[in-house]
């Protein structure tokens, strides 16, 4: 079962230095199962859309907002998760929305240097009282395209974002000076371990040079506090209803057919968090 939520060291790591890795926080059972449903998951492929990198690549990825009660939904309503940014943001928290990056073999692009800020900040959202949970759902690995992060970026606030391809990317003249006082990691992860990290923590990937896929789910969550001043593509506070983390597994039992069933898809016509930047003058 589930092993959370962050315990007050892991929380008090996460503050410091804007995200914290959980190892093994899910269990491989319930890994096992989010991976099945998802590779098994004609509608997760049906509504995948691809986002240029800059570098002639493209990410694949599949991106809703409200839960619902799938697996999918359990994975990002279990107490462990919920619990965890609740400790983070010190308030009560609603699902922002949660993605499938499916970065396949060979083929998977890039991810520019960037904030979520820098992308949720054109929805409304006044404070970056957010958190992503990066849920690794295959290996990640140097080879094929782990997530780099640089930690103690949170705390230098807003970066102008540009577009690099069809992705925001951060500013990289302040990019290239932040790396020469900030240090860079690439955060390796097993299958069920989580990551999770601050709205304004710089991070990116490198493409899947590979063999091997690197899926991940990834699941933001807003402090209720925080409710966007405007609509936009992603929703305004909606009460988040925990389930324990035995649903899990309960979920898994029900046909992989039927796991996306509930997930309200995002219409990516109405996404424009992106195109509201400036195009960046060198690509």
């Amino acid at each position: 079962m589930a092993n959370g939520p962050l315990t007050k060291t892991q929380l008090a790591a996460y503050a410091q230095d804007g995200y914290v890795l959980a190892r093994g926080f899910f269990s491989s059972e319930e890994i096992s199962l989010l991976k099945r449903a998802a590779k098994e998951d004609k509608a997760l492929d049906d509504h995948a859309f691809s986002r240029g990198d800059g570098e002639g690549g493209r990410v694949r990825l599949s991106l809703w907002n409200h839960p619902g009660d799938s697996i999918y939904g359990m994975f990002a309503r279990c107490r462990s998760m919920v619990e965890s940014a609740e400790g983070i943001l010190a308030d009560e928290v609603y699902h922002y929305h949660s993605k499938m990056i499916m970065k396949d073999a060979r083929t998977g692009g890039a991810w520019a240097w960037h904030q979520d800020y820098g992308y949720w900040y054109q929805n409304g959202v006044l404070a970056p009282l957010l958190t992503s949970a990066f849920i690794a759902v295959d290996p990640a690995t140097k080879e094929n395209g782990c997530l780099q992060v640089i930690p103690g970026s949170h705390a230098l606030g807003r970066i102008d974002h540009v577009l690099t391809g069809d992705q925001a990317g951060a500013d990289r003249e302040r990019v290239d000076a932040i790396l020469t006082r900030l240090p860079l990691v690439h955060v390796e992860m097993a299958p069920g371990d989580v990551v999770f990290f601050h709205a304004n923590m710089l991070h990116r990937s490198d493409r899947n040079e590979s063999e091997n896929p690197r899926w991940s789910m990834i699941c933001c969550y807003n402090a209720a506090r925080n409710d966007p001043y405007k609509d936009a593509h992603h929703p305004r506070y909606t009460p988040l209803a925990k389930v324990d983390d035995s649903a899990i597994l309960a979920a898994g039992e029900k046909r992989f057919a039927d796991s996306a069933s509930d997930v309200a898809w995002l219409d990516i016509n109405r996404d424009a968090s992106a195109t509201k930047l400036r195009r960046d003058p060198v690509q």
